[in-house]
């Protein structure tokens, strides 16, 4: 039998290199970060358009601007758009949140010119055909309705609606009586009203000289200009964590328990600190929790604590499923590892691990042109700049076992959270009635 060898020493953390960007302001308000990156001959785009709303129709007829986005303008069909990306070979995707429009792709860097004439007349002269509007209507109205079959939809919607109320992050899906109720007038209406360049910023990263690009998107997107003003998200409620929530739903095998607060942002001198605590806890298949609940004990394949960065507040979201017939013993076990990780020092191998983690994490994303062009449009998203590749590694770096302990008690505490579980009531109320206060819906 051979002998086992000891596992050598982690080496020294590598020193990412930060890309030099060009980043300039149009005339015409629209942002353009701009990064040399060769070794794939493709450029990768990302524009960020700020398009907060309110209410439940105005998120119906957000989703359905980003569904139909690209299925006409006054001089293209959806299938010449088609043809056109082909030609060029390239893609391009649209889609929506609480706060923004985002348009997302990939071309030749052959075909950058003629990509950046399709994305101006997609953003001057979008048309949202009435037929496709229209398909594009039902076929969301019947995946809705697929979506809130699912318990983990049930039990997003319960969380958010919890914390944030009549906010627009308290609702991330329209109802399906709102999304019937959408017209494509209404679309072209609200896409000139609120596709603007001002507060826009578009990122590419490829195999392209920044400075030639800027001034080819200056003359290219020309034509896209607007009166009006980005619209902004508003402040977010005062959070109140309240009872837990018991959703029913008879006859289930799992039971779905979310859990959520506020966070800091990644701006915040916490930040490092804070995310190395959830990296411990629950952040990474090595953690705590993880070892818990599933490597020791069984219960779940698997739970995930994650930090997530809307623009108006971050938020710490604590996810699992579990057996039913286990429902209350995992949720000890996870009050357990919150309390733990909030209340008693990590030890500093810990430290150590999850540290390396975050930092190879960090740098992984940046590594390919899609990464860092999805890194560096979330930057600054969160008013960050570039150079955050290099000091946030540093800041992850001075962290210390008091830090984590500090950031933990401050945002980690289960007391802090708001929790909502989805499960067979009649199986697992009773067990859950000695270990936390809830009410039903």
């Amino acid at each position: 039998m051979t002998a086992s060898r000891p596992v050598p020493a982690l080496g020294k953390a590598r020193v990412s290199k930060v890309p030099t960007v060009a980043d300039v302001t149009l005339p015409n308000g629209l942002r353009v970060l701009a990064v040399r990156r060769t070794g794939v001959p493709l450029v990768e785009l990302r524009l960020r358009i700020p398009f907060a709303g309110k209410g439940d129709g105005n998120v119906a007829r957000a989703q359905l601007l980003g569904d139909t986005l690209l299925s006409g303008t006054d001089s293209r069909d959806a299938s010449q758009i088609a043809v056109d990306l082909q030609s060029l070979g390239g893609q391009l995707h649209a889609s929506n949140d609480a706060d923004r429009l985002s348009i997302s792709g990939s071309v030749l860097s052959s075909g950058f010119g003629g990509m950046l004439d399709l994305l101006g007349d997609l953003l001057t002269a979008a048309s949202y055909p009435k037929e496709e509007v229209f398909a594009e209507r039902d076929r969301l109205v019947q995946e809705l309705a697929i979506h809130r079959s699912q318990a983990s939809v049930v039990a997003r919607e319960a969380l958010l609606r919890r914390m944030y109320g009549e906010h627009p992050y308290g609702r991330e899906l329209p109802s399906a009586a709102a999304v019937a109720d959408v017209k494509p007038g209404q679309l072209r209406a609200l896409h000139a009203k609120r596709v603007v360049p001002a507060g826009s910023v578009l990122t590419i990263v490829g195999d392209v000289q920044p400075a030639k690009a800027v001034a080819q998107i200056e003359r290219k997107l020309a034509g896209w200009t607007a009166a009006t003003k980005a619209a902004t998200t508003p402040k977010l409620p005062k959070h109140v964590p309240g009872l837990a929530l018991l959703l029913d739903r008879p006859g289930a095998v799992q039971t779905t328990i979310r859990m959520a607060g506020p966070a800091p942002a990644r701006s915040s001198s916490e930040y490092a600190a804070a995310s190395l605590a959830n990296m411990v806890f629950g952040g990474y298949f090595s953690s705590r929790w993880t070892a818990n609940i599933r490597e020791d004990k069984g219960y779940t394949y698997g739970g995930h604590s994650v930090f997530e960065h809307p623009p108006a507040g971050s938020r710490l979201t604590v996810s699992v499923d579990v057996a039913t017939d286990v429902t209350a013993p995992s949720v000890l076990e996870t009050l357990y590892e919150l309390g733990r990780i909030a209340t008693v020092p990590v030890s500093q191998d810990e430290l150590d691990q999850a540290r390396r983690y975050a930092i190879g994490s960090l740098q992984l994303g940046a590594a390919s042109q899609a990464g860092l062009a999805s890194l560096i449009s979330m930057l600054v998203g969160a008013d960050l700049g570039v150079d955050y590749l290099r000091t946030f590694p540093r800041q992850l770096e001075q962290v210390t076992v008091d830090e984590v302990l500090a950031a933990a008690a401050t945002w980690m505490a289960p007391t802090r959270l708001t929790t909502v579980l989805v499960g067979d009531v009649k199986t697992v109320a009773a067990p859950l009635e000695g270990l936390i206060a809830f009410e039903r819906e």
